[in-house]
């Protein structure tokens, strides 16, 4: 179909403001067709052997990787993170998810013996992903290769900002041979994704977003009595203890909270640090955020880009402006613009010191470039803190000793816990408590979240 004039979303390169394209914005028959096309392709798809099913991940993976340095392109240019950046995380980290998912449904016990039963592990049914732009193609491959390990098939609705690299998947899908009606992708605002939720024919629904729009997301799906996976914001805490290694803690902290640019729904923007090392723990943070590099995100010199539209820009100075009001300090940045770019959606790397948990800056998901230090009084005090938030999404507990470290991130309300800067695991359940979401992503834990069970009783 060729959308009428009216009916397209215009791309724009947030790091030069320049139209990059355009893409369809799906009409409610748009996404009937797509919803249909995947009812139909279901029951050949769920009767696929799971080697074979693991197959086609495994070959949708291979093609992609033959792709990747034109991706990692495609995604600096969408969303405006630095092209190393751009290849070696927002590419490279789908392909070893997708890469896990082909190697781990192999081993999966779709059935097992449990009493006098035979239970069993089935797809759920016909999938609609939803998918945000911070990560376009983590989010979209750890909806999308667990819903076809697990025998499903997908409506995918990729975000309206960065819907591009949705559009080299479906590509990578009609290479491989993947069977008509498995894969379908629509793009749209939010009228589009109203429509896919709601629809009759959809089982469930797999969304990545803001709280609010989440909590939207759930009550259409409850009409239809939808399973849900829900994964939203955060507003994580770095808690750093008194023995850690405080510039390492520090430094660490600011550039994860500062990775795409702040952008990233696991940001430790909250850095709880021990009162008596609060200040000099400002002044590190505010080295870190003074040695950033704003500007091209195809430029080699270039350490962050902008924010992904001029709307995220004004919400992310609109909240600096705020935590000053407040009465945090500013000790690096602010909501003036950065000096030298006349164009792009840029905000200074910001570091506020002296923050109580109380205050918005400390409560509400920025989505930006911006820390808060917040003083603790010893280790009880400090997970009192990091608990006291609506969000439960990630965090990070530093310490020279592993074991008082890991007894820290036992207590912390969080779906995920960094301990002295822990890396990705692309085995390990993703998602988050409270309004952080519901449900999990990656490794086996991602995969039943796609699977009914029934118990076969002989």
């Amino acid at each position: 179909m060729t959308p009428a004039p009216a009916e397209v979303i215009e791309l724009v390169n947030p790091a030069t403001e320049e139209v990059m394209g355009h893409v369809p914005d799906a009409s409610a028959d748009d996404v009937d067709r797509a919803v249909a096309a995947a009812r139909a392709g279901f029951e050949g798809w769920a009767a696929t052997a799971v080697d074979d099913r693991a197959k086609f991940v495994q070959r949708l993976h291979d093609v992609l990787v033959g792709r990747l340095p034109e991706i990692g392109l495609l995604v600096a240019e969408e969303i405006g993170c630095p092209l190393p950046f751009a290849t070696l995380v927002q590419v490279g980290g789908p392909l070893m998810v997708m890469g896990a998912f082909a190697e781990m449904v192999r081993t999966f016990p779709f059935e097992e013996e449990v009493g006098l039963s035979l239970v069993v592990r089935e797809p759920v049914g016909v999938v609609a992903a939803i998918t945000p732009w911070n990560y376009p193609l983590l989010q979209v491959v750890q909806k999308v290769a667990a819903a076809l390990a697990a025998g499903c098939t997908v409506v995918l609705k990729p975000s309206e900002l960065a819907p591009l690299t949705a559009f080299v998947l479906a590509e990578a899908a009609e290479e491989v041979g993947l069977p008509a009606g498995v894969l379908n992708v629509v793009t749209g605002r939010g009228g589009a994704g109203e429509a896919l939720v709601s629809h009759p024919d959809i089982d469930l629904v797999s969304f990545t977003g803001s709280s609010a729009v989440g909590g939207r997301v759930a009550a259409l799906a409850a009409g239809g009595l939808k399973r849900v996976v829900l994964e939203l914001g955060g507003k994580s805490a770095n808690v750093v203890l008194d023995d850690a290694d405080l510039e390492e803690a520090v430094q660490a902290g600011v550039r994860q909270c500062f990775m795409n640019a702040g952008q990233t729904c696991v940001a430790w923007s909250r850095m709880v640090v021990p009162r008596h090392l609060h200040d000099e723990a400002a002044h590190l943070a505010a080295a870190v955020a003074a040695s950033y590099v704003l500007g091209d995100p195809l430029d080699a010199a270039t350490t962050m880009g902008p924010m992904i539209s001029d709307a995220q820009r004004t919400r992310v100075r609109a909240a600096i402006v705020a935590g000053v009001g407040e009465g945090a300090t500013l000790v690096a940045g602010g909501p003036d613009a950065p000096g030298g770019l006349d164009r792009g959606f840029f905000v200074r790397p910001t570091v506020f010191a002296g923050a109580t948990n109380q205050m918005a800056i400390a409560r509400e998901e920025v989505f930006g470039p911006v820390v808060t230090l917040i003083p603790h009084d010893g280790d009880d005090d400090a997970v009192a803190i990091a608990n006291d938030s609506p969000y439960g999404l990630h965090g990070a507990v530093f310490s020279r000793d592993r074991e008082r470290a890991l007894a820290v991130a036992r207590r912390l309300r969080t779906g995920m816990v960094g301990v002295n800067g822990g890396g990705f695991d692309a085995l390990a359940p993703w998602g988050g408590y409270k309004r952080s979401g519901l449900g999990r992503e990656q490794g086996r834990f991602g995969l039943e979240e796609f699977l009914e069970v029934k118990a076969v009783q002989r």
